[in-house]
């Protein structure tokens, strides 16, 4: 099992600050699984409005840290040339539980794996932790596709 940092993960998705949410990808299984990290801070940019007094993770963004963690997953584990100029689009999320609230300062791990593919198409699903307590679930698709 091998690990990326965020700079590594930089060099596989177009993502960047303030919308590249994944820290570290570690326990890399090549096209099958791994786990994503998000350091979860106080000073994070959707903590500040959501909500001041009480600061949650949006669902909404743990949803795309997950899908982020699969992107650098695929892109790490295919041959550089047919991901080269490509980007990855959700497609849809079939289900999505939030379970508990994510609030700063915490390290949300997100375990992901790549349920099936079918060409271009991935399917993953993926459950969030923090200190061992689930706090989401979900199961989502995606596509790769050309960049314009």
């Amino acid at each position: 099992m091998s690990s990326l940092d965020k700079n590594q993960i930089k060099n596989l998705l177009p993502h960047r600050e303030p919308m590249l949410l994944i820290d570290e990808l570690c326990d890399i299984k090549k096209l099958t699984s791994a786990t994503g990290v998000v350091k979860v801070k106080k000073n994070s940019f959707f903590v500040q409005g959501h909500f001041p007094d009480q600061p949650v993770m949006p669902g909404v963004l743990i949803i795309e840290a997950f899908g982020q963690s699969a992107a650098a997953l695929t892109a790490d584990g295919l041959d550089k040339s047919t991901y080269e100029n490509k980007l990855v689009f959700l497609m849809g999320v079939e289900k999505a539980r939030f379970r508990n609230p994510v609030v700063p300062d915490c390290d949300l791990l997100l375990k992901i794996e790549a349920i099936r593919s079918h060409g271009r198409v991935w399917k993953y699903k993926g459950e969030a932790f923090v200190n061992d307590k689930k706090m989401a679930d979900a199961i989502w698709s995606a596509t790769i596709v050309d960049r314009k």
